[in-house]
């Protein structure tokens, strides 16, 4: 994993998935998850179902910390303002806001006897900075914050971003951890969340800040975020200086221009539209991952695997096609 997201070309066809769901774990582990300690336990299951499945990582949170939010209605879909709990200048003096360093992480060093030879930990965060504010703030809510308070709004971001810092820097040294991700997702099919310039202004300086942690202490740093990001490209690549980018639909992009487009800057990870592995037939799942791979085997600088996780609707069969790829990945299309 680490030749890709130095972009060269690895040794051996490499995956990359970033959620794999909990039944798919077990039956990969062949164990269930051990509730005793739930976060050790959590990781033994992942560390154990990655392991079997050729990753060389474990995809895991670092400690518990994370920031509450308000109750919302449980459904199919719902309101991105339902469960915000700032909404002025009082509720954001009256929230409890989280210490991350009240939180262990020993769990990250705790777990270095049952890792796998030549295996590490990928750390993720507690969700990511434009995520926790749209939680706390509400999406609507926001946009007109920023329009009415851009003072409070800056506020807001830095309160979350300063806490988010603090979470890397504990995670970042930890001779377990091979890599991490910032997960913040950023837009939808269309354009960003918002503006690149209140993107530019509110959220990209605290991603540069968390990278610059990461590579000090000489650890890729990944960005998991969905959406039309192509007019902020240039910044993630360029100014945040992020290794890999992860989370492609082809609706937006294909993983095939992704990685044209943007290869030879940053490492492209994954790109299986999560649509197209629900709908295609296994023959064209194993075809197109296959092709992907021949694209790109001896450029380097890419992880075959989904375009946004493994979900628990989509079957089995449907993962395992695409992974077989890996062990034929210049076969034929047949």
């Amino acid at each position: 994993m680490l030749a890709v997201l130095h972009r060269e070309a690895p040794t051996r066809p490499t995956p990359f998935e970033f959620i794999i769901n909990r039944d798919l774990c077990v039956r990969l582990a062949g164990a269930a998850y051990d509730q005793q300690d739930p976060w050790l336990g959590l990781y033994r299951l992942r560390i154990t179902a990655f392991h079997r499945a050729g990753y060389d990582y474990a995809p895991v949170q670092g400690s518990p910390f994370h920031f509450p939010t308000g109750a919302f209605h449980v459904a199919s879909t719902r309101s991105l303002n339902e469960g915000c709990l700032i909404t002025d200048r009082t509720s954001f003096a009256a929230y409890t806001w989280p210490d991350p360093d009240a939180e262990s992480y020993d769990r990250l060093i705790d777990i270095t006897p049952e890792l796998p030879a030549g295996m590490r930990l990928i750390v993720f965060g507690p969700g990511g900075l434009l995520e926790n504010v749209i939680s706390l703030v509400g999406y609507e809510n926001l946009c007109l914050l920023l329009l009415d308070d851009p003072d409070l709004t800056a506020a807001i971001f830095d309160a979350v971003g300063s806490r988010l810092l603090r979470y890397y820097e504990h995670c970042a040294p930890y001779e377990t951890v091979g890599a991490m991700i910032v997960n913040d997702d950023w837009g939808f099919n269309t354009q960003t969340f918002l503006s690149p310039a209140d993107l530019r202004r509110y959220v990209i300086p605290w991603h540069r800040r968390i990278v610059e942690v990461i590579h000090a202490a000489g650890k890729p740093a990944i960005l998991h975020s969905c959406g039309n990001l192509a007019e902020v490209m240039d910044d993630i690549i360029d100014d945040i200086k992020y290794d890999g980018k992860h989370s492609f639909e082809d609706s937006i992009c294909p993983v095939e221009d992704a990685y044209e487009l943007w290869g030879g800057r940053i490492a492209i990870l994954g790109g299986m539209d999560v649509n197209f592995l629900c709908q295609a037939s296994l023959e064209e799942i194993r075809a197109r991952s296959r092709a992907m791979l021949r694209r790109t085997t001896t450029r380097g600088g890419y992880a075959l695997g989904s375009g946004n996780s493994i979900t628990n609707y989509l079957d089995d069969a449907r993962y395992f096609a695409m992974m077989s790829a890996l062990t034929d990945p210049i076969g034929k299309d047949a």
